[in-house]
Protein backbone atom coordinates (compact mmCIF):
# COMPACT_ATOMS: atom_id res chain seq x y z
CA UNK A 1 0.00 0.00 0.00
CA UNK A 2 1.79 3.48 -0.89
CA UNK A 3 1.31 6.37 1.58
CA UNK A 4 -1.53 8.06 -0.07
CA UNK A 5 -3.46 4.72 0.32
CA UNK A 6 -2.67 4.13 3.76
CA UNK A 7 -3.29 7.82 4.56
CA UNK A 8 -6.83 7.34 3.42
CA UNK A 9 -7.70 4.48 4.84
CA UNK A 10 -6.46 5.67 8.41
CA UNK A 11 -8.79 9.15 7.00
CA UNK A 12 -11.58 6.51 6.68
CA UNK A 13 -11.22 4.83 9.92
CA UNK A 14 -11.09 7.64 12.48
CA UNK A 15 -14.11 9.21 10.30
CA UNK A 16 -16.86 6.50 10.17
CA UNK A 17 -15.49 3.50 12.39
CA UNK A 18 -14.73 5.84 15.56
CA UNK A 19 -18.04 8.14 15.00
CA UNK A 20 -20.07 4.11 14.56
CA UNK A 21 -18.48 3.66 18.19
CA UNK A 22 -19.07 6.91 19.75
CA UNK A 23 -15.77 8.35 20.06
CA UNK A 24 -15.38 11.77 19.21
CA UNK A 25 -13.11 14.70 18.85
CA UNK A 26 -12.82 16.00 22.46
CA UNK A 27 -14.93 19.24 22.64
CA UNK A 28 -13.31 21.83 25.95
CA UNK A 29 -16.21 22.03 28.93
CA UNK A 30 -18.58 25.19 28.82
CA UNK A 31 -19.14 26.92 31.93
CA UNK A 32 -22.00 28.72 32.88
CA UNK A 33 -22.15 31.62 35.19
CA UNK A 34 -26.03 31.12 36.40
CA UNK A 35 -27.66 28.77 38.67
CA UNK A 36 -30.49 29.19 36.77
CA UNK A 37 -28.82 28.57 33.30
CA UNK A 38 -27.53 25.63 35.13
CA UNK A 39 -30.62 23.95 36.67
CA UNK A 40 -32.45 24.60 33.14
CA UNK A 41 -29.64 22.67 31.68
CA UNK A 42 -30.00 20.06 34.17
CA UNK A 43 -33.71 19.77 33.21
CA UNK A 44 -32.69 19.07 29.54
CA UNK A 45 -33.63 15.66 27.64
CA UNK A 46 -30.23 15.15 26.89
CA UNK A 47 -28.73 15.96 30.32
CA UNK A 48 -27.60 12.01 31.99
CA UNK A 49 -25.64 12.75 35.39
CA UNK A 50 -24.27 15.49 37.14
CA UNK A 51 -20.80 15.08 39.00
CA UNK A 52 -20.00 17.54 42.30
CA UNK A 53 -16.59 18.34 43.20
CA UNK A 54 -16.00 20.03 46.41
CA UNK A 55 -12.70 21.67 47.33
CA UNK A 56 -12.14 24.31 49.99
CA UNK A 57 -12.94 27.55 48.44
CA UNK A 58 -15.34 26.04 45.80
CA UNK A 59 -17.99 24.02 44.87
CA UNK A 60 -18.30 22.69 40.87
CA UNK A 61 -21.57 21.32 39.85
CA UNK A 62 -20.79 19.41 36.10
CA UNK A 63 -23.51 18.39 33.92
CA UNK A 64 -22.96 15.65 30.94
CA UNK A 65 -25.20 16.31 28.23
CA UNK A 66 -25.01 15.21 25.08
CA UNK A 67 -22.32 16.94 23.59
CA UNK A 68 -20.85 19.34 25.91
CA UNK A 69 -19.81 18.95 29.67
CA UNK A 70 -21.50 22.35 31.58
CA UNK A 71 -20.18 23.01 34.72
CA UNK A 72 -21.44 25.85 37.41
CA UNK A 73 -18.80 27.37 40.19
CA UNK A 74 -20.70 28.06 43.16
CA UNK A 75 -18.67 30.01 45.71
CA UNK A 76 -20.89 29.78 48.87
CA UNK A 77 -21.90 26.29 50.71
CA UNK A 78 -25.08 27.21 51.23
CA UNK A 79 -26.39 28.34 48.04
CA UNK A 80 -24.26 24.89 46.90
CA UNK A 81 -26.68 22.69 49.00
CA UNK A 82 -29.52 24.62 47.84
CA UNK A 83 -28.52 23.97 44.19
CA UNK A 84 -28.43 20.35 44.98
CA UNK A 85 -31.62 20.09 46.64
CA UNK A 86 -33.10 21.38 43.59
CA UNK A 87 -31.59 18.81 40.74
CA UNK A 88 -33.92 16.99 39.00
CA UNK A 89 -34.84 13.56 40.63
CA UNK A 90 -34.15 11.34 37.17
CA UNK A 91 -30.74 12.30 37.34
CA UNK A 92 -27.82 10.33 38.65
CA UNK A 93 -25.81 12.52 40.88
CA UNK A 94 -21.93 11.83 41.88
CA UNK A 95 -20.61 13.47 44.85
CA UNK A 96 -16.76 13.24 44.04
Amino acid sequence: MDEKAAYACNFLHVVFVDKLQGFSPKTPPKQIHEIKDFLLTARRKDARSVKIKRSKDVVKFKVRCSKYLYTLCVFDAEKADKLKQSLPPGLSVQDL
